[in-house]
């Protein structure tokens, strides 16, 4: 960052270097940044959720236990409420702080990430002109008709319809253009690049008014890359089921919670191939965080794995529709505009859908909730002993630069697992229900195609890819609403969805060492790893007549979540894990745990009232 001169302070101008500029706030306390009028992160393409950078000051401090990144400037910032973390979970805190409170009460939102929301993020491509938005994380509010009363007062609150989506979202998108479940082999893995009519599993089901497998399992089975004996017991799997455990009726039930998905396809079905036990294992995806060699019976039924009948993802109340373009980076939209109106023009959550937020208006002294972002909290501390302490200190790094301000109550709406870390003079017992707590890594990657003319002619709505870094590849979901349209025709630009659940590379070793060794493997690749993985993928899915990735391909962005799906830890550590302690209380969806938005949001008006 460039010397400040004079003549900056006598033109009224602090242009900075890179995304933002210097400040001083109003009573000429230490510079801060704020930033500059073009920076819009949802239009950043490239290695994007926990960015590169996101993580580092996190890292060393619970790595290598780094206390020291020089002088601390105490800034004259006081606050009734500083919340740690801007996902969802710290946003509705801050909405329901000044709820209770009233809207003069003073909060300050710290973020490591460059952006707010946490997993709700918003991407933007931008294609030959037209802008395609998506989500590169949490996707959609699951089962909000089942929400809390308060989830769904917030709701309301903040402008976000429900009964919109039912129009918003084209159920009929998928049939009309033909578009059903496939399988993707690659040559790599399965010796040729092969598209089969079949998903061989129940994943697809969550995209409302997909079409279905177009071939007979027995067909399937034929088709499958794999050798003859492969495909003998892979139709032995798909023609499976509970009719084929030899269990008394009376002791199914807890046969199915007690024993393991993989013995029984080796055991009960006779299954050896290499190639069926890896699309058994990649077939439930992300619905428990982890692959079908760690579910029981009962896990792998529930989810639809390789071999269970469809089952019903959702019920009639709440199918699986009630996604913005930009997924629930929507809803934190419209939190956020809620907290600070003059982030952005509209009224309600569906006209903001087009707005581009003006993300200098974050944190501005003026404003009585501040969102301060590229700002990772190091150190948490009451004034004196929690029981009686008014007051807290709280630490963070930005640009790396050491800053402190003072709070009358704290919510550490972020990572559960690094609240140990972070706060000081915990209770051990808490500390080490803290540390147990796990999130599995999950990958977005949504990419910008100038046309989707080869996916309508394979009729590819979701491609299952057993042998591939992403086991799904679809289309987005065709949501129309705010001004914004859904992609139309074929011809037209949209954006595709790549997912990844990666998993450890020993089958069957523990969740822990595997969501260990996937997290790692996926922050030592560089983007240029992930081009190369997304060009062969669609490359080797897609007919070459019809597409070439150098001219359809026109923007990738990599959503690495390396602390993504929260899985919880043992027994009752959850509960002993958030205590409220002095004047810090706990939320984010960890301290559920769960991993939808409504439950995000519950914790963080559960940590509001415990702070009283």
């Amino acid at each position: 960052m460039r010397e400040i001169t004079r003549r900056d302070f006598v033109n009224g101008t602090l242009m900075g270097a890179g995304t933002s500029m210097l400040s001083f706030d109003a009573i000429g306390q230490a510079p801060m940044a704020a930033l500059e009028p073009s920076y819009y992160p949802p239009a950043r393409t490239g290695l994007r959720g926990s960015h590169p950078g996101s993580n580092d000051h996190a890292h060393s401090r619970a790595w290598a236990g780094r206390s020291d990144w020089g002088p601390t400037t105490k800034l004259r910032e006081t606050y009734d409420l500083v919340v740690v973390g801007g996902g969802l979970s710290g946003l509705a805190a801050a909405y329901f702080y000044q709820q209770k409170h009233g809207k003069d009460a003073k909060v300050l939102i710290l973020d490591n990430h460059d952006d707010f929301g946490g997993h709700a993020k918003r991407n933007e491509h931008t294609i030959d002109g037209d802008t395609r938005i998506t989500y590169g994380g949490s996707q959609t509010l699951v089962e909000p008709n089942h929400a809390d009363g308060v989830v769904l007062d917030l709701l309301e609150d903040i402008g976000v319809d429900l009964k919109r989506f039912k129009t918003a979202y084209d159920s009929g998108f998928f049939k009309k253009h033909g578009l059903g479940s496939v399988t993707y082999f690659n040559k790599t893995v399965f010796g040729e690049d092969k598209v089969v009519q079949h998903p061989y599993c129940n994943y697809p089901n969550y995209v409302e008014g997909l079409q279905g497998a177009r071939l007979s399992n027995e067909e399937a089975a034929r088709q499958a890359p794999l050798s003859g004996r492969g495909k003998q017991q892979l139709l032995t799997v798909l023609k499976g089921g509970l009719h084929t455990l030899k269990v008394p009726k009376g002791e199914l039930k807890n046969y199915l919670d007690t024993h393991s998905y993989f013995d029984y396809l080796k055991d009960t079905l006779g299954v050896d191939d290499p190639g069926v036990l890896r699309m058994a294992r990649h077939s439930g995806l992300d619905w428990a965080s982890t692959g079908t060699d760690l579910m029981s019976i009962a896990e792998a039924k529930s989810c639809g794995a390789l071999g269970f009948a469809p089952v019903a993802v959702y019920d009639e109340d709440n199918p699986y529709i009630h996604h913005f373009p930009d997924g629930n980076a929507g809803v934190a939209r419209a939190l956020v505009k809620k907290l600070i109106p003059d982030v952005a023009e509209g009224g309600n959550a569906e006209e903001l859908v087009l707005a581009r937020f003006n993300y200098a208006e974050l944190d501005r002294s003026s404003h009585a909730v501040r969102i301060r972002l590229n700002s990772t909290v190091v150190h948490v501390e009451h004034a004196g002993d929690p029981k009686s302490s008014g007051d807290v200190f709280v630490s963070y790094i930005h640009d790396n630069k050491s800053y402190q301000v003072n709070a009358k109550g704290v919510v550490m709406a972020c990572y559960n697992v690094m609240i140990p870390h972070i706060v000081a003079g915990l209770p051990a017992q808490q500390a080490a229900a803290l540390r147990v707590q796990v999130k599995s890594p999950l990958q977005y990657t949504t990419v910008g195609l100038k046309s989707w003319r080869a996916m309508k002619e394979l009729g590819i709505g979701l491609a299952m890819s057993p042998g591939n870094m992403h086991q799904a590849v679809l289309m987005d979901f065709p949501v129309t609403m705010g001004g914004y349209e859904y992609t139309k025709t074929p011809d037209d630009p949209c954006v595709i969805q790549m997912i990844s659940c990666p998993y450890g590379g020993t089958v069957g070793a523990p969740r822990l060492e595997q969501f260990r060794e996937a997290r790692y493997r996926m922050l030592a690749l560089q983007f240029r790893d992930y081009e190369q993985e997304i060009r062969s993928h669609l490359s080797g899915m897609l007919p070459g007549d019809l597409f070439d990735f150098d001219r359809d391909v026109a923007s990738i962005s990599v959503n690495r979540w390396a602390h993504g799906y929260t899985t919880g830890g043992p027994g009752n550590t959850t509960r002993i894990g958030r205590q409220p302690f002095g004047r810090i209380a706990i939320a984010n969806a960890d301290s559920a745990p769960g991993a939808d938005a409504k439950t995000a949001m519950m914790m963080g008006h559960r940590a509001v009232s415990e702070l009283g």
